[in-house]
């Protein structure tokens, strides 16, 4: 059965908690600017990957102020690697400006303001306003976050956005910002898209399991 309610949904709260005790951001930055463009960086992109590209771009651009003046076949180079370069260049150069242009600088404080940015929308404002800012609207769902949501039996939805808001009436609010990353790593530690394995998985005896053909 599904869990109906908070206190439902306790019991794998707690069983995440002892694998992934601590609440740890895999981007590397130094301020909120920094994390805001290595978030639209790591879209369809590997973290570790988006950790090699950023000491660059950022020592040849160390500000907001500095990547809004940029050339973008400058930018492009330099983020090769990370996949659709073109359209994330411009996104880069784009969100810089108007955070330059309209927020004097600062990476602004809630949703609405986070979404007017180019190459940011949901996904990315949570990651800005919980991992960051502390002050989270909502629950971060990517790949790992909705399939795991999906086969724990937390949503039966495959839009992002309805995931999040299932996730978002079930999930007690003072775990908002770590169940993500706890459902991220355990995707990718133990509960991956082909063959997860269940066999060893420490939320088996919880996990109805939905939607998995083959397992380990």
């Amino acid at each position: 059965m599904p869990p109906k309610n908070k206190k439902d949904v306790m019991p794998v709260i707690t069983a995440l908690k002892k694998l992934y005790p601590e609440h740890i951001i895999p981007l590397h930055h130094q301020n909120a600017w920094q994390l805001l463009m290595a978030v639209i960086l790591s879209a369809q992109c590997t973290d570790a990957r988006v950790n090699t590209i950023t000491p660059h771009l950022f020592k040849k651009y160390p500000t907001p102020q500095a990547l809004a003046a940029a050339n973008i076949q400058e930018v492009e180079e330099i983020i090769h690697s990370a996949g659709f370069y073109h359209s994330k260049a411009l996104s880069l150069i784009e969100s810089s400006k108007r955070i330059c242009e309209v927020f004097d600088g600062e990476v602004p404080q809630n949703m609405k303001d986070l979404l007017s940015l180019r190459g940011v929308a949901r996904k990315t404002a949570n990651v800005m306003l919980g991992d960051y800012f502390k002050k989270p609207e909502g629950i971060v769902v990517d790949t790992h976050v909705k399939r795991l949501a999906f086969r724990l039996g937390f949503t039966k939805q495959t839009d992002p956005v309805k995931v999040e808001q299932d996730l978002t009436r079930l999930i007690p609010y003072e775990y908002w910002v770590w169940i993500a990353i706890a459902l991220i790593l355990h995707g990718r530690n133990v509960c991956n898209a082909r063959k997860p394995a269940c066999s060893g998985c420490a939320l088996s005896a919880l996990c109805p399991k939905n939607g998995v053909k083959v397992s380990a």
